[in-house]
């Protein structure tokens, strides 16, 4: 038996319980976690703003120790540290034939199928984007775990499952932010944080925080940003005077509101890119006029994943956090328990902090 938060069904509160886990079979393997992520995905899971069929064991982003191994796992062995993949390719469908494997039209198959059962009554369990990390052990395919590089701590490695992966890839892989180029960044949560600091990396001469929460300012500052600016009714229009009057050439959105991407796009300069990381519901609608389209000649695009290859990008992170270019622990502002998961939900939604993480 091994502790989880468990998900009742879509809109019940989380509860802390014991689960069954079977031992790993072929091409399988069992992580006992050290640390994991407490995402905005996770919560729109939880609120059925993303589908995942229930009772699960949510969390996605989750790094730790390999404890055992099913038949034919040659890449990990027992005692292996590893970070969890979530959205692992399957190397064969078409979109990975295009080499995007981000897009994988299979990589959310583990979601929809049973991988544990409820100690109390025996009933079955799925895991939340395949992984179920929001428990002491899990047992996941072997492509979904990724050899931890050396010299990152294993707990603050959780963090690279998916914030910094997806905040990396979103300004190197999508934005494509250059060298002295202005990048403004919406919502200073996990992912936009990872945002800044890779914003930073890439050499951006200067890089605009862009959150509600004025208290945030501080935390955005730490991780590279050289202006701050409380989101309103002229949020746009503070951006292109902080621009000189044409506005920033990459705006990355993080938070999936209609309302927020527009604000995006309107901050960009003519040309400029704008980058939706941010995930949101149906019904948030954004519109523009084809006037618009035509004379700004803007970009707007969506970003999975950070259109990140996971096996290419992990080392290169790893160099960058071993260099000391990129600071985990420094997004991570409340440290927590398998019961703290609920406050770190009811946080994200009053849009408090940055990355919790269960540790383990």
């Amino acid at each position: 038996m091994v502790r989880a938060a468990v998900l009742p069904a879509v809109n019940a509160p989380l509860v802390v319980t014991d689960i069954d886990l079977p031992e790993p079979g072929p091409g399988q393997v069992r992580v006992r976690l050290a640390a994991a992520g407490v995402c905005h995905s996770d919560l729109s899971l939880s609120n059925g703003t993303l589908r995942q069929p229930a009772p699960a064991v949510l969390g996605h982003e989750g790094a730790g120790t390999v404890v055992s191994v099913g038949e034919g796992v040659g890449h990990v062995a027992v005692g292996d540290r590893v970070v969890l993949n979530w959205a692992p390719a399957c190397g064969d469908c078409h979109f990975c034939g295009l080499e995007e494997p981000w897009l994988c039209a299979n990589a959310g198959t583990a979601a929809a199928a049973p991988y544990a059962t409820l100690s109390a009554d025996g009933s079955a369990l799925y895991p939340g984007l395949g992984t179920a990390v929001f428990a002491e052990e899990t047992v996941v395919a072997a492509h979904a775990v990724l050899p931890l590089p050396e010299g990152v701590p294993l707990a603050d490695a959780a963090l690279l499952g998916c914030a910094v992966l997806t905040g990396y890839g979103a300004v190197h892989h999508s934005a494509g932010v250059r060298d002295g180029e202005t990048v403004a960044v919406y919502g200073v949560g996990g992912v936009g944080l990872a945002v800044i600091q890779s914003a930073r990396i890439a050499g951006a001469g200067q890089i605009i925080a862009v959150d509600v929460t004025p208290d945030k300012e501080g935390l955005a500052r730490a991780a590279g940003a050289t202006d701050f600016v409380v989101s309103g009714a002229d949020t746009a229009k503070q951006i292109r005077k902080l621009t000189g009057g044409f506005g920033a050439d990459a705006a990355i959105e993080c938070v999936g509101r209609a309302d927020t991407i527009r604000t995006a796009w309107s901050s960009t300069r003519r040309g400029g890119r704008t980058t939706v990381v941010g995930i949101g519901g149906q019904d948030q609608q954004v519109s523009f006029s084809a006037l618009e389209l035509f004379y700004f000649g803007r970009t707007l695009s969506g970003c999975v994943y950070g259109n990140c290859d996971p096996a290419q990008d992990l080392p290169v992170l790893a160099e960058h956090i071993r260099a000391g270019r990129l600071d985990l622990s420094a997004m991570v502002t409340d440290r927590i328990t398998l019961d703290g998961i609920p406050a770190a939900f009811d946080a994200m939604t009053a849009g408090r902090g940055g990355r919790a993480l269960v540790v383990f």
